[in-house]
């Protein structure tokens, strides 16, 4: 039974245009992405393509035709193993409604033009694949200077549809049609056969999502509000850890063992950093506060608010009065408190209050950024990795293990002279850290 190639609608509002030129003549093989014809609107010159093999049987327009109705039958084609006697008393719907078999679960028909009325506004016919990758057989259109979604690369319609329907990019599929566009079959063979050819499948779901709990709402709601309300400004330096480091490696080495062989501590970097922010702050307790409309708060206790990540966001457990433990404790007890943050187990009196903030991704290799304040706090010290590079020592080049710190603060509260000084603090205690010990 011949196919029918309908005249297609190029916009949801086209009842009809001029078919320009046919490309091929009756007669012609065809095979599928093959350019058959031209058709004009007062917009733009498209092209419509074949995807079906078989031979251009008849041509029932002529082209200059002005005029042709949407859908109405413009040629014919025959498949392998037809021959004209199929031609002879077959009347073409003038509609393109043509009563055929129609789609069951298993398998739809090559030849139905229209799914359902009006379901595709384009008049393009829904490609599907089945379990054997078969593709629907139907008349598509193409803009003759229009481009694949995937950047400049030229694809039929049908294998555009195909792609995007199932994820395939386009990019390194190589064309097998004319002037090397990529083709229906080109997508069906990589579909069948990932592994024999490079590509790219793009995911069809572009996102997922995932419900704001409540933890996640105000601390969306707390970040707000600060970076809003707080006129942050940024103070950075960066640090010499060699010293430091030293120190580190020195006081895990002199840790006394457990019955079961491991050490009973070990002390991390951001322990040290802890200790010397807590004793920098004792030297400069101006650092140590809060803004609120009728005076500035100044505390008394030097409590370490320390940023820990947890599913779902952050949480701040506290080491209270930090200046006055030693870094044996406070590491101990920063490790309970990581362990209970995330296991959500932290008690409320745990994670709220706290005078000042670190927040260390130096583990994540981070080399610099910038932290927002912890309200009601007005400074937070964010911490980067260490990296080594060379520095300038006694008029030398000598390898240091350097790392940036940057100190956001509350400018209602901490101005800049206030800053430095704590930095200087802070510099005076990770280079010296023999200091931290008195």
């Amino acid at each position: 039974m011949p196919i029918e190639i309908l005249m297609p609608a190029l916009s949801p509002t086209m009842t009809e245009g001029n078919l320009a030129k046919w490309i091929k003549k009756e007669g012609d093989k065809i095979s599928a992405g093959e350019v058959i014809a031209e058709i004009e609107t007062d917009k733009a010159t498209m092209e419509v393509e074949a995807v079906d093999e078989g031979v251009l049987a008849k041509i029932l327009v002529d082209q200059g035709t002005e005029n042709v109705a949407v859908n109405s039958c413009i040629a014919l084609i025959l498949e392998e193993g037809e021959d004209d006697s199929a031609l002879e008393n077959y009347q073409p719907s003038s509609l393109g409604d043509n009563k055929k078999e129609q789609p069951n679960s298993k398998e739809l028909d090559a030849k139905t033009a229209n799914k359902a009325e009006g379901e595709n506004k384009e008049a393009i016919t829904q490609p599907a694949i089945d379990s054997s990758a078969q593709i629907e057989k139907t008349n598509i259109i193409k803009d003759s200077n229009a481009k694949a979604f995937d950047g400049n690369i030229k694809a039929s319609p049908l294998a555009k549809r195909i792609a995007k329907d199932e994820g395939v990019s386009l990019y390194q599929l190589q064309g097998t049609g004319p002037n090397g566009r990529i083709v229906k079959d080109d997508v069906v063979d990589f579909l069948r056969n990932p592994s024999s050819m490079s590509a790219v499948r793009r995911n069809a779901q572009l996102y997922k999502e995932v419900a704001n709990n409540n933890f996640r709402k105000v601390i969306a709601k707390r970040l707000l509000e600060s970076k809003q309300n707080v006129p942050h400004f940024y103070l950075s330096c960066e640090l010499n850890l060699t010293n430091l480091l030293d120190l580190r490696v020195t006081i895990n080495n002199e840790a006394p063992m457990d019955q079961s062989g491991k050490p009973i501590y070990k002390i991390s970097v951001n322990d040290l950093i802890i200790k010397a922010s807590a004793m920098a702050l004792s030297k400069v307790p101006e650092a140590n506060s809060s803004w609120s409309e009728d005076a500035i708060k100044i505390y008394n206790n030097v409590d370490i608010s320390v940023a820990v990540a947890i599913d779902g966001g952050l949480i701040t457990p506290i080491i209270k009065n930090a200046d006055q433990k030693s870094i044996k404790d406070i590491s101990s007890e920063m490790k309970i408190l990581a362990k209970k943050a995330r296991e959500g187990k932290l008690a409320l009196e745990e994670f709220q209050g706290g005078s000042f903030s670190i927040s260390n991704l130096g583990m994540y290799g981070i080399d610099n950024f910038s932290a927002i304040i912890n309200p009601p706090q007005s400074c937070i010290l964010a911490v980067s990795r260490a990296v080594e590079k060379p520095i300038i020592k006694d008029q030398e080049i000598a390898i240091a293990s350097m790392m940036n710190v940057t100190l956001s603060s509350d400018h209602r509260v901490v101005d800049g002279a206030v800053g430095a000084n704590f930095l200087k603090e802070l510099r005076k205690y990770i280079e010296n850290p023999i200091l931290m010990l008195l």
